[in-house]
């Protein structure tokens, strides 16, 4: 069985929380897809398989963590409303980990404007297929293979 996005939403939420930092709704949406960008650029393979990622106006959003977390607005996220259990791997959790470490600090604002410059998936889906277009997971993957052969690798 896949896994779903909203699990990978509910460990990121936990993840920050034990780092002692609130997380809000934007921020925890493009963590979401950071996470899953860098699991298929480094290990070719999806951190969630449940949905696509869609190109929404403010970037990209795996809709059902949309949904889940959207009442909180622009307050912290206290819980991710229908995720379930999951099991992660040994890779699957160091992305995540690696993701939260490195971009959790962040607010959603700035994580949404990295979503945005010229040539990331959001704005080649965009620009190829329109408003609210899934996000090929190869687009994604090509990005973040890219994004992690550089010498430093952030998005922002």
């Amino acid at each position: 069985m896949g896994k779903k996005a909203l699990s990978v939403a509910r460990y990121m939420l936990e993840q920050r929380k034990r780092a002692g930092e609130a997380v809000t709704a934007m921020q925890l949406i493009k963590l979401v897809y950071i996470a899953q960008g860098y699991m298929l650029g480094r290990h070719r393979r999806p951190l969630f398989d449940d949905e696509d990622v869609e190109a929404w106006q403010y970037g990209p959003v795996v809709p059902s963590v949309y949904h889940a977390v959207k009442a909180f607005r622009s307050a912290p996220v206290q819980e991710v409303r229908g995720a379930e259990d999951a099991h992660f791997t040994d890779a699957e959790t160091a992305v995540m980990e690696m993701v939260a470490t490195l971009y959790g600090s962040y607010d959603g604002v700035a994580l949404s404007t990295a979503t945005h410059h010229a040539g990331t998936p959001w704005t080649v889906t965009r620009d190829w297929f329109g408003r609210n277009a899934p996000i090929s997971n190869d687009i994604i993957a090509n990005f973040y293979t890219d994004l992690l052969g550089r010498s430093s690798h952030s998005a922002l």
